[in-house]
């Protein structure tokens, strides 16, 4: 039976289509277990949103900057490229808020923005006493309450209210996530929160126990160098392990022959005007929801799909400046930018010298680097203009101007050393309500399609620690051999 054939012989080459963090893991897992693989990208590098731009003589993240450290899983990868002495952690200077009242620091304790004791005399005037007393009120609430609520801010609201869910929560979750708390699945952003409210009987005891479970002295961690070291690391390695790397390549269809148990890709490189096919054994998508969708949905049930927002488009306006002013860090190591603040138009700005040494200490003297993004999207009863539509000159103006207001100092056009901005496309996919019910039910249609996975963000969650672990469980899902040292 030429089925069964199929099925016992031994897949020799991969596929990986995707070049970011996600195919790369992806890829190495495929090629220690004896695959050939090539992954095909169509970017002109490799790593996705890890990635790194030169400015004022200094080489600089262009993307991402750190990654959470709730688990092992990227210090293992770390440790595993030969970067784990190179791990640092940020400066304790800590983060602020800024509000339309004004800069305030950011709770001390708790998660994306809920806190740990909503007491805190410290958090007054981000909330307000009124504010305040509302939040005391979860220690109170029976588990029950918002226990159907499926959104993060619909779970916060519930719990303490309306001034910690707007004014503490939401700057977060549009700088980390590019999304309103209301639009965020609690269980895809917040593993485990709901059931420790019935654990611990409480919103607040259960977003301490989570910040209690990350690893002593901070959430998140860094490389010296910048995070970029970790897509040149995995290129390296892929090189060393003999892993082809095609970039400026779109691959636009997939095809399956079921008979002999391979897939085919129809790709499209850039320059060249002929489209050619891959044949490969194995295939794994490590693209965008859209894309996934395009090219595994003709396989799959039409009901097994998800539809899957990208998100807003994303800039990131980096700026170096000469200031003494800026050298006692007034804000701390960043600021997130509530949307109520209508006096900048920034939803974050890291201060990244003052949050990373080993850039303080290659700037120089009264220089500093700030970071400042911009993407909110737009939604009801918000201003048409969307940043990331600006030319860069005005959006660098723009950055300086929000610079100022949210750090309390005077800046100007002379004090800028140097400046650059860069765009994200697809970067942050949204994940709303049933988010996870719905990419539980593409995972498992997509398990009865042999030799294919699928990898990325818009599945795993947003970031390192989620993006990691994921790809290396779902090439252990397609059943291959076991891997071989090296």
């Amino acid at each position: 039976m030429p089925g069964a054939e199929t099925r016992a012989r031994r897949p020799r080459t991969a596929l990986v289509i995707g070049g970011g963090i996600a195919g790369l893991v992806a890829a190495r897992e495929l090629s220690s277990r004896g695959l050939r693989t090539t992954v095909l990208e169509r970017r002109e590098h490799f790593g996705g949103v890890v990635a790194a731009h030169e400015l004022s003589g200094m080489v600089l993240d262009s993307g991402a900057e750190s990654f959470a450290t709730r688990s092992d899983a990227v210090p293992t990868l770390l440790d595993e490229l030969g970067l784990a002495e190179r791990i640092v952690r940020p400066r304790a200077a800590g983060s602020w808020l800024h509000l339309p009242a004004g800069s305030v620091p950011m709770p001390a304790s708790g998660i994306l923005g809920i806190p740990g004791n909503p007491l805190d005399p410290a958090l007054l005037p981000a909330l307000g006493r009124s504010g305040q007393y509302r939040a005391g009120l979860d220690r109170f609430l029976p588990a029950r309450v918002g226990a159907q609520e499926r959104t993060l801010g619909g779970l916060v609201r519930a719990r303490m209210g309306r001034a910690v869910a707007e004014n503490l929560v939401a700057p977060v979750t549009t700088g980390i996530h590019s999304t309103d708390p209301d639009e965020l699945d609690a269980d895809t952003v917040a593993p485990g929160l709901r059931a420790g409210i019935r654990e611990h009987g409480s919103l607040a005891a259960s977003a301490a126990a989570l910040r209690a479970a990350s690893p002593a002295g901070s959430q998140v961690a860094g490389i010296e160098g910048g995070m970029n070291q970790l897509s040149e690391a995995l290129v390296a390695d892929l090189t060393r392990r003999g892993v082809r790397l095609v970039d400026a390549c779109e691959v636009l269809a997939l095809d399956r022959d079921a008979d002999r148990g391979t897939w085919m890709a129809i790709r499209r490189q850039r320059g060249a005007g002929d489209r050619s096919a891959l044949r490969a054994d194995v295939v794994v998508v490590a693209a965008d929801a859209a894309t996934a969708a395009r090219l595994l949905g003709p396989h799959l049930p039409a009901d097994a799909v998800p539809a899957v927002d990208p998100g807003p488009r994303l800039a990131l306006v980096t700026l170096v400046l000469h200031e003494p002013a800026l050298d006692g860090a007034p804000r701390g190591t960043g600021v997130l930018v509530a949307e109520a603040a209508r006096d900048v138009r920034a939803k974050a700005l890291t201060h990244a010298n003052a949050k990373w040494e080993w850039i303080d200490e290659r700037v120089g003297p009264h220089r500093h680097v700030l970071r400042l993004s911009y993407g909110r999207g737009t939604r009801s009863g918000q201003s048409p203009v969307d940043e990331t539509d600006l030319p860069d000159g005005k959006l660098t103006a723009l950055a300086l101007h929000d610079a100022a207001r949210i750090l309390g100092v005077p800046l100007s056009r002379k004090d800028v050393v140097g400046a650059d901005v860069v765009r994200w496309a697809r970067a942050m996919p949204s994940v709303p309500a049933g988010h996870r019910e719905r990419v539980g039910r593409f995972r498992q249609a997509l398990s009865e399609l042999d030799g294919a996975g699928a990898v990325g963000a818009w599945l795993a969650g947003t970031g390192l620690a989620s993006v990691v672990p994921d790809a290396r469980r779902a090439v252990t899902a397609l059943d291959l051999p076991a891997p071989r040292g090296g």
